[in-house]
């Protein structure tokens, strides 16, 4: 009786039952087992005694400083980061090499697979307007017509040459799928190779990885390696190394990306690449090369979409007047699409410092979620809601008004700012008065909604290390600074 009851009891409650040894153990596989067991409980043990011990330390000694990073998507924050671990880790971030290395080469065919696209929408939309230029005089038909003249864009006509470039092009899909496989988790729609490359190219998608899906380690298996510090560590002796068809296809790409037909249609459609994070079209020769090593400037302008919450933690030798105070540093990127900012708020908790940061030169953008939103307006309308905060009341707020490259090339290309901010009127269409106009803007909204702060301001362009550095060591100072301040130690 007593016995069944607990053969019930084992039978009711799977954690009994994955407990019990496994039917017929010997006796030597019993003590292999126990001995396992053992092992396990030891390293789990040390774990938490490990946890345990930081938790105390991280207690006793210097409260951490840490830094929020913030911004719609594209606006920066990824490369802000990127220079933070530069400064800070600069073996860490060149460690990464290879990694960053399959990166770009991502970058690079989905700028040509971009093109493609514009290429086939051309090409289709040529087609559509000369079968319909004699349509059947039909009451359904004349309406059809004139949908087709309100939306129809005037390509310059494909030639024989371009759809012969485009099939050549053709072993770059199968190196984006290569790379997209190695890069999404189970269960992504992943791009297909195409059989027959005269065939349209599939629409181009911009991926994304979560910051916590160990994609760098996945890339360096890809790539044959570990990540490297030199390129006398990547294997280019691979024949599945992606550089090998970029190489093959080097001169096509450079054709198609100099080709005036091309550059015509590029303008018709207002698609500048060349603004964008992830560009490497102007050094084609560099980067499509069989030993190619990504530059540290190289890994700053790579572009991959993160999800989530990406954190970088890093320790300063010596603080203002040779205090010992905070050396540990935290700073986190975290998700700038419209979809990710209600996640935003749990991390306000205990902030030292928000470095926002504003992309200036995207005021004849709009968003990628909302076409109706101007990009610029919409970064007004994001530091608006940051600086009135209550639970910002104390945090030090840094604006960074960021791709001031861009901007000055945009407004000197013609490309006018009162077009797009109606409040600019008549003012010069330049970068020193359009920066000055843009920096009040932001001023004032700060002057309205929080009046007691500050503002901390600064012109960046973070693909810049230079400045960059200089800019982001200045933030570190004033931030040592504020907790040696409230410390009463200064």
């Amino acid at each position: 009786m007593l016995r069944s009851k607990r053969q019930r009891i084992s039978d009711d409650d799977p954690l009994a039952r994955a407990m019990e040894p496994p039917p017929g153990e010997t006796f030597e596989e019993r003590q292999r087992r126990l001995a396992a067991e053992q092992e396990a409980k030891r390293v789990s043990d040390a774990i938490d005694e490990e946890l345990n011990r930081q938790r105390i330390s991280e207690k006793k000694g210097p409260k951490a400083i840490k830094i929020l990073l913030l911004g719609q998507s594209e606006s920066g924050k990824s490369t802000t980061l990127k220079n933070f671990q530069l400064m800070n880790s600069p073996k860490a971030f060149r460690s990464e090499r290879a990694s960053w290395r399959a990166v770009i080469q991502l970058n690079v065919v989905q700028s040509i697979h971009a093109i493609l696209d514009l290429m086939s929408k051309a090409h289709s939309s040529v087609h559509i307007a000369s079968t319909s230029s004699h349509p059947p005089p039909t009451s359904s038909s004349s309406h059809s017509t004139n949908r087709l003249s309100a939306s129809h864009k005037d390509y310059p006509p494909i030639t024989t040459e371009h759809l012969k470039l485009k099939m050549r092009l053709g072993p770059l899909l199968q190196v984006e799928a290569a790379l997209v496989k190695k890069l999404l988790p189970y269960g992504h729609v992943q791009l297909s190779g195409l059989a027959n490359p005269a065939q349209s190219f599939p629409i181009q998608q911009e991926i994304s990885v979560n910051s916590s899906a160990g994609w760098k380690g996945t890339f360096s298996r890809l790539i044959g390696r570990d990540s490297c510090d030199s390129s006398d560590l990547i294997d280019w002796s691979n024949p599945d190394d992606p550089g090998v068809v970029l190489n093959a296809c080097a001169e096509d790409m450079k054709r198609l990306w100099a080709d005036p037909i091309v550059k015509k249609m590029m303008e018709i459609e207002k698609m500048r690449p060349e603004e964008m994070a992830g560009f490497f079209l102007d050094a084609l020769d560099r980067v499509t090369s069989l030993h190619y090593s990504p530059t540290d400037d190289d890994i700053l302008r790579a572009r991959l979409k993160t999800l989530g919450v990406s954190e970088h933690r890093f320790s300063m030798k010596t603080g203002p007047l040779g205090s010992p105070m905070s050396h540990d540093w935290r700073v986190f990127d975290v998700g700038g699409q419209r979809s990710l900012r209600a996640a935003w708020v749990p991390y306000f908790d205990d902030m030292n410092a928000i470095i926002f940061l504003a992309p200036i030169s995207c005021f004849d953008q709009v968003l990628q979620e909302d076409p109706t939103v101007n990009r610029l307006a919409d970064s007004f309308l994001l530091w608006k809601s940051i600086v009135s905060n209550p639970l910002l009341k104390k945090t030090d707020l840094v604006l960074f008004l960021n791709k001031c490259d861009i901007l000055r090339a945009k407004l000197a290309s013609g490309i006018r700012l009162a077009d797009y901010i109606v409040s600019y009127g008549s003012r010069p269409n330049d970068f020193e008065s359009a920066s000055v106009y843009l920096r009040k803007k932001f001023a004032v909204l700060l002057k309205d909604h929080s009046p007691d702060r500050q503002l901390y301001c600064h012109f960046t362009s973070v693909t810049d290390t230079k400045s960059t550095t200089l800019i982001l060591e200045n933030v570190q100072d004033l931030l040592v600074r504020d907790n040696l301040k409230r410390s009463a130690l200064v």
